[in-house]
Formats: structure tokens, sequence, C-alpha cells
């Protein structure tokens, strides 16, 4: 292993002013590490929400260990599953073919994603370790219904997107544990569409709304998937049972608008500087029934 065994100094360190900085070549590197630490340590790769929280004093680490020197392979397909490491940067999945073939929703809503500098380099396992419920990456990647591969001191494990986010900025990882990989059912078939409400260019989102409907779901209808950002402490998978009057009817406006009312109602927002409880109903409502529509009535994306 290329990692120095350097064993912990923050007992006596001055929070605002003092971390260690290590470098992992590998991921096992980087668990290795984190272990030596004793959950002391944070993961530093795109930095884009990182660094602003030590800017902050929001973090306070022992150390900080970069992965950047980790390789990401381009996106792939394996053993049918659109595969994509880790530290790939959110531009290329703006630009891969092979995402835009496979999981076209996901390349879409990339775009807004921050700006020009946190696309170029923010990764996409870093936004779904940070797990901010305003995050594009977390709710496309939800309705999409993505698995995690995982690896931590105990070896490699897959978890579900339905498993992996827990509340604000934190999910199902261990203090040991890295995100090193994603995979995504591949389906050209699929209809899609994501809407997102915010204040200013690459402000967080006040509310997004992202719908994937596949063919081949019980009783002949689609395997519809809804997922709202920014509504809740986590991504929110809406309940199919909310979902049922517009898949009765896949043609009927109405129906999408009865779905779509129900899921707000539903809904315990927070009220905040940046929208009230019932504006952010009403935009789940409005973009939900939207979206029904183009995923189950018409033709193409939304």
């Amino acid at each position: 292993m290329s990692i120095q065994e350097i064993m912990p100094t923050a007992a006596g360190r001055t929070p605002a002013t003092c971390f260690e900085y290590q470098r992992a070549e590998s991921w096992a590197d980087a668990v290795d590490l984190l272990g030596i630490w004793d959950g002391e340590a944070k993961i530093l790769a795109g930095g884009q929400s990182l660094v602003p929280m030590l800017n902050l004093r929001l973090a306070f680490p022992g150390a900080l260990i970069d992965v950047n020197s980790v390789p990401a392979g381009d996106p792939r397909v394996e053993d049918g599953s659109l595969v994509i490491d880790a530290n790939t940067r959110h531009r290329v999945l703006t630009s891969s073919e092979v995402v835009r073939a496979h999981a076209p929703m996901l390349a879409h809503a990339v775009r807004f994603v921050g700006n020009a500098r946190v696309r170029n380099r923010g990764t996409f396992g870093g936004s779904l370790a940070h797990a901010d419920p305003t995050a594009e990456i977390g709710c496309v990647a939800l309705a999409l219904g993505a698995e995690f591969d995982v690896l931590g001191p105990e070896g490699p494990r897959t978890v579900a997107a339905e498993d992996f986010f827990v509340t604000y900025l934190t999910t199902t990882l261990g203090p040991e544990e890295v995100v090193t990989a994603a995979r995504l059912p591949v389906g050209g078939d699929a209809r899609w569409g994501f809407h997102e409400v915010v204040r200013r260019y690459s402000d967080f989102a006040t509310v997004s709304v992202s719908v994937v409907a596949r063919p081949g779901g019980a009783g002949g209808q689609p395997d519809l998937r809804v997922v709202l950002g920014g509504v809740a402490d986590r991504p929110v998978l809406v309940d199919r049972e909310l979902l049922e009057p517009a898949l009765a009817d896949p043609g009927s406006p109405d129906r999408a608008r009865e779905s779509a009312e129900a899921i707000a109602a539903s809904l315990e927002p927070d009220t905040d500087l940046h929208a009230t409880a019932d504006y952010r109903r009403r935009l789940v409502a409005v973009h939900t029934r939207r979206l029904l529509q183009q995923a189950l009535c018409e033709e193409g994306t939304a």
C-alpha cells in the first residue's frame, strides 16, 4: 500500500486550524486510512461541498484523505447495468454517450448541478455520500433504482438507493466505508422527466421532481417511480398507493392531477428563508402533474 502509517494527532489540535492531509491511491487505501483515524477523517474528492463546510467551520476533521488519485473508468455497461465509478466528475455524466443512451435523465439533471466549476470538480460518489436532500444526483439515482457499491473493513457490499439515504447529510455508510461505484438499470425504453425549481441559477433546489416510467410493471401497468427533492430530510420516494389514480387511467390529465395533489398533501416540508411549506407543496403538485402527464400520456420525455 502507498499509505503512511501516521497515527492520529487530533487529540491536541485546535479544531479551526489543524488537520492532517493524506492521499489514498486506491479505495482500499482510503478504507485503511479511515480506520487509522477512527472516525476523525473526511474523504476529499471534488471538495465542492466539504471545502465550504471547512471554511464555515461546520466540519472539524482530524484528517483529510484525498482520493483524487483513485482512478475512475469511463461509464460503461456491465452485466446489464450502467456502472459509474465514484470518482467520475459531473461533467463526464453530461457528455458521456453511454450515460445519454442508458440513463438520459441523469445526463439531463446533472446540467442543473451547481455551476461550471462545481460540475468540473465535483464527483458522482461525493454527491451521493454528502446526501444533501436537494441534490440532483441523489434524487435521480433513487428514481432510477440505483444500487451503490460500498467498500469497508469487512469487504464490499451493495446498498439499494432506497436504503442509502437516512437524513440530512447522513447515509448508511459506516465510519470506515466509502462508495466506490453505482449501478443503474439500463433501459432505453423508459419514459422519464426531471423538473427543478430554484430561486437563481446554481442555487440549491427549492423543489425537484424526478419521474421514471418503465414498461412491464404489475398488471400491465408501467413500473412508475416518483422521487421528490427539497421537501424532507432526504430524497422522498413516493408511495405506490399515491400513484394509483394516474396509473389506473394513464391517458387522463384529471387522474394525473389527482395523484399529484395527493402526493403534495402527504408532505410536511419545512418553511425556511427560501419557501414556505405551502409553496413547496404547491410546486410539488404542479410539477408532478406535468411530469406524470408527460411520462404516462404523451409521446417522448419530459
